[in-house]
């Protein structure tokens, strides 16, 4: 079962990786690197601090940290436990695949799908109550997983764990938020 998975999961890679053009290769790339969402980060920041009265923004931002420290502790533990290799530094497939990044650690499960969805999952729960648009913020884990197939170096199966591991990650933390920090504030 285990084979058959690995090998639909290699497959579809393959398969989707080929759909794209070298016209979106600037795009794809910019989309995959993590600085080009630094002002969406401020974002989220600004929005605790206009949204909450200051000590309740602290405590929110101090959960969201904590979260991605969590995170990527996991993701890292996880892929030195599995070493699963790369798409691209994977020699069965390297040679059919499309690979504009070359990054040499482990494949599974996939840091940005894990960080980008666990960010994005607390962030929504945290500002649900004063914000019900916030959900438009899934967009960016969406698009950054996307680009991790099509800059080759994620497989389907490393960004569905990792989207998973971070959703996962996200509804944990806002439950330890509200379970340790209902006392200090109304959570409105």
């Amino acid at each position: 079962m285990l084979e058959a998975l690995l090998k639909w999961d290699r497959e579809t890679f393959v398969y989707l990786n080929s759909l794209g053009l070298e016209e979106y290769d600037i795009f794809w790339s910019t989309v995959t690197s993590i600085t080009t969402w630094t002002p969406l980060f401020f974002i989220f920041i600004l929005l605790f601090f206009l949204k909450y009265p200051r000590k309740d923004a602290f405590i929110k931002l101090t959960t969201v940290l904590s979260l991605v420290f969590f995170v990527i502790v996991i993701t890292n533990l996880t892929k030195i436990g599995v070493a699963r290799l790369r798409p691209n530094n994977d020699v069965e497939i390297n040679t059919l695949i499309r690979i504009l990044k070359s990054p040499t650690d482990y494949s599974f499960f996939s840091g940005h799908a894990s960080s980008s969805f666990s960010i994005t999952t607390l962030m929504v729960l945290l500002l649900w109550k004063k914000a019900k648009w916030s959900l438009l913020f899934f967009i960016w884990p969406l698009l950054f997983c996307m680009s991790r197939i099509y800059v080759g170096v994620h497989f389907p199966l490393d960004i569905i764990a990792g989207a998973v591991i971070g959703t996962l990650s996200g509804i944990l933390f806002y439950r330890i938020y509200r379970h340790f920090f209902k006392k200090h504030e109304l959570l409105s």
